[in-house]
């Protein structure tokens, strides 16, 4: 790894997150769905989306959902409610039965909202593959991003992911939707600066009209662009244009490929620089090619109708 931060830390699984669809768990017939899609990941909502009279409801389709349907191959999330509120109690206790590979904690504002869930799930000794996601949507979650990253990659903690909720910011500053997200764009490279610096990911924002594909196509690159290793969505029309903007296309996997040839040749592992075709390529460009390559194996085993996702420590 090219930094501190990220050598203290325990190493993660590489995840295909390019696309992270949001379902509400009150709406069996999208639960239904969701094993014939071709999304990388599922939140599964128990918060805004679902009505306060339809919440022990939900809860009790994901038991049923979680009971018959393993979705090999996604990554499962279950966002829950605020401990604060009336209902995240009984969200937390339905994840640590169900163990899903993660809890999304809704408007995480500092440090604290991240390690106090840690301390509860280790007290209900939920294994150390649940892991937890935080939603940065607030002012105070913007301007806390690096401490929250920091604190959620200490001894214990179990933070993997950050995802952007647009909504609530633009609702508390005021910005208003723009193509471009001009004005957003700063508070966006401080949560992708925020998870570079601490070895996590971050899920660039859903847009709400799913019937804009001009926009969304072009939302998509912008998220790309800016280092988002996905994106979060409404509807499952959006699948196919996240994971073709946030997959490696097949320049970049080649060049990945001859990277990793150019440091397996004899007498390059005592290297840290190596020519490639007159290009000087540093050894932290290996790091980043293996786990590039690796993704690519990812979806093709997932194209190709391989049973489950395998994990590595690449």
């Amino acid at each position: 790894m090219s930094h501190s931060a990220s050598q203290d830390s325990p190493s993660r699984p590489a995840r295909l997150r390019r696309s992270v669809l949001s379902v509400p768990a009150s709406n069996r017939r999208a639960l239904d769905k969701l094993s014939s899609l071709d999304c990388d990941a599922v939140i599964f909502d128990l918060e805004d989306s679902v009505s306060p009279e339809k919440k022990a409801e939900a809860r009790e389709n994901l038991r049923t959902f979680f009971l018959a349907s393993p979705l090999p191959g996604k990554e499962r999330i279950i966002r829950i409610n605020a401990l604060s509120s009336n209902f995240g109690a009984d969200d937390l206790a339905l994840v640590t039965e169900l163990e899903p590979d993660a809890v999304l904690l809704p408007k995480v504002d500092e440090p604290q909202n991240v390690t106090g869930v840690s301390d509860r799930l280790a007290e209900a000794d939920a294994p150390e593959s649940l892991r937890i996601w935080a939603m940065i949507e607030t002012p105070r979650g913007i301007l806390n991003a690096a401490s929250i990253a920091e604190a959620g990659r200490t001894a214990g903690s179990r933070l993997d992911c950050f995802v952007v909720g647009l909504n609530d910011l633009r609702k508390e500053t005021g910005v208003l939707p723009q193509p471009g997200r001009a004005y957003l764009v700063p508070w966006l490279m401080q949560v992708v600066l925020a998870v570079s610096a601490y070895g996590l990911e971050a899920i660039d924002s859903v847009l709400n009209d799913f019937k804009d594909d001009a926009a969304f196509e072009a939302e998509c690159g912008q998220g790309r662009i800016m280092g988002f290793a996905g994106k979060m969505l409404i509807h499952p029309n959006q699948i196919e244009a996240a994971n073709r903007h946030f997959g490696p296309d097949e320049a970049a996997i080649a060049e990945a490929e001859a990277i990793i040839s150019a440091f397996a040749e004899p007498g390059a592992d005592a290297l840290n620089v190596v020519n490639l075709g007159g290009r000087m390529v540093e050894r932290l460009h290996l790091v980043q090619a293996e786990r590039l390559v690796h993704k690519a194996r990812l979806i093709e085993q997932r194209s190709s109708g391989a049973a489950g996702t395998p994990r590595s420590d690449v």
